[in-house]
């Protein structure tokens, strides 16, 4: 690297920053764009859960399930049905049961009925969430290491191609279809200043939430090196007053619990909102407790806490909560990065507008790993040489880029097709994803360059248009006719999500089909038109 300048430099370190760990940020980023409809996918992937339409009285009969199912409960907490998810979620625990994050006994209740609901088992899109920054079959701290350092070279790439970028405004409106090797530079440079707030945002954030881990010397300063001791505190900062103690009466005794729907009455009016959650502890005691959790809190300060409420469960009268905590200066910045990055505040108009963006920065990463391939094409055939970097480079592209995708899509079908009763279930369905991927990295060994990328479009839209299809026959309330006709866009909209994948995949694997060949060992160049290395990886 001696005698190049500060852009010079900036372009080689974007270019190699930006191959080394490509394909791991182009999986980190693909999984965790699916992961702003995270709640979307799985309730998809639960056919069973498809028919729960919550109503006004959907609080009230899930009370009296709840009596029903655990009435001398120490606790329950339900979580209330949202856009996202029209299923209750239940789970509660029994007198003297340690109550932890992973602890009790839950169950899924039907919104309109009342009634428990029995899902198939999976991971759904938790899988590909938790993949997006703990990987999957390593142990969790190897795996948050591996994606934290991906994350610092995504952030060195960001930076040194906003540096290489003369004319990063003009790249903004600039694109220039079918000219080989520029097109393939305009669609990277598009794609990385269309969105680069967002790509800024999201990558800085995510180094966020690994600070601790990345950088803890300030915080094992603080504490003397007892850092379960912070967490600890922090925690405690967030937590509601704790309800009196109870005396559990005799059974004989039970003490009624308070209607359910006054009180819910009585937080949407002073939230103006939706109730998202119902916590009863010691229910059928005189000690019982009602809190009442706001559904999306929207401050980013507090990372969306919900707001919340309690009353006396025997009487319905409003307790005395204890004052939220203040939230210093640096603990608010902290937030407001993170929240943004987890989105778990964001209404569906957000998730859409992140969504896209998320897409667009997956679309910049994997056109910086073609554009690579591209630029060297025409001097590896004028040379008549096929380095093995360059065939590895060629096939991680295939395998990671569309095998990816593919693979996601035979997650769908294996969670449509395994028995219901397969033991480990979820598992199989997780088995199924890798085995499919693995396949699509050893498919261009045997194919040349383009028939391999054909091949893996036209198949992956194949597998995705089936899904629908499959719903029509054999999901009869799932499927997008009967979706449509009762306004159930949460589960309609995946549907067409992945229509459109299955168009998108089609066409490019038409569009590379028209294109000829270039031979390997021998190119003809009329004119050597010299090549703007401006936001390009060379």
């Amino acid at each position: 690297m001696n005698g190049l300048g500060f852009r010079q430099t900036n372009a080689w370190l974007h270019t190699w920053s930006g191959l080394l760990l490509g394909w791991l940020l182009y999986a980190i980023f693909f999984t965790g764009t699916v992961s702003f409809f995270r709640d979307e996918v799985s309730f998809w992937m639960k056919p069973e859960l498809h028919a729960s339409r919550p109503d006004a009285e959907t609080p009230a009969r899930v009370i009296k399930t709840m009596q029903q199912l655990a009435p001398n409960a120490a606790s329950w907490s339900i979580t209330l049905p949202t856009e996202r998810n029209q299923s209750v979620q239940a789970q509660w625990y029994e007198q003297g049961e340690r109550m932890t994050k992973g602890g009790g006994k839950r169950v899924v209740i039907d919104a309109t009925s009342g009634q428990t609901l029995q899902a198939r088992e999976t991971r759904g899109a938790d899988f590909l969430y938790r993949f997006h920054f703990e990987l999957y079959g390593m142990p969790r701290v190897w795996a948050r290491w591996i994606v934290g350092i991906a994350t610092m070279f995504m952030l060195i790439a960001i930076i040194s191609g906003v540096i290489i970028h003369k004319k990063i405004f003009r790249d903004f409106f600039t694109f220039r279809p079918q000219k080989g090797q520029r097109s393939w530079m305009d669609a990277h440079n598009v794609l990385a200043v269309i969105s680069l707030p967002f790509h800024f945002m999201i990558t800085y954030s995510g180094l966020l939430l690994f600070m601790f881990m990345i950088m803890p010397w300030g915080l094992q300063t603080a504490y003397e090196g007892d850092t379960a001791r912070f967490f600890a505190e922090n925690r405690a900062r967030g937590v509601s007053a704790v309800a009196r103690p109870a005396t559990k009466v005799p059974a004989a005794s039970v003490v009624p619990l308070t209607p359910i729907a006054p009180l819910i009455a009585q937080a949407q009016q002073q939230w103006n909102g939706a109730v998202g959650g119902i916590t009863v502890s010691e229910p059928g005691t005189t000690q019982s407790v009602i809190e009442l959790r706001q559904h999306g809190g929207d401050s980013l300060i507090d990372r969306g806490q919900s707001k919340r409420l309690r009353f006396d469960g025997a009487t319905g009268m409003q307790l005395p909560d204890a004052a939220p905590a203040d939230t210093d200066t640096v603990k608010a910045i902290y937030n407001v990065f993170t929240s943004l990055h987890l989105l778990r505040f964001a209404d569906i108009s957000l998730r859409w507008l992140s969504f896209i963006a998320g897409v667009l920065g997956t679309g910049m990463i994997a056109t910086g790993l073609v554009l690579w391939v591209v630029k060297r094409r025409p001097m590896r055939a004028k040379a008549g040489t096929n380095p093995f970097g360059d065939r590895l480079v060629r096939v991680l592209n295939i395998g990671t880029l569309i095998g990816l995708p593919l693979a996601l899509g035979i997650y769908f079908w294996a969670n449509r097709l395994l028995p219901e009763a397969l033991p480990n279930r979820s598992v199989w369905e997780i088995r199924f994803f890798f085995l499919a991927w693995l396949l699509c990295f050893l498919h261009p060994l045997f194919r040349s360059d383009k028939r391999a990328w054909i091949e893996q479009l036209l198949f992956t839209a194949l597998v995705y248009v089936g899904l629908p299809i499959f719903s029509f026959f054999f999901l009869a309330q799932s499927h997008l006719l009967a979706t449509l006709s009762d306004g159930r866009w949460l589960v309609a909209g995946v549907d067409f999500i992945l229509l459109a994948v299955a168009a998108v995949s089609a066409w490019s694997a038409y569009l590379l089909g028209r294109r000829p060949v270039v031979s390997p060992t021998r190119v003809v160049v009329a004119r050597k038109a010299p090549v703007s290395r401006e936001g390009a990886i060379t």
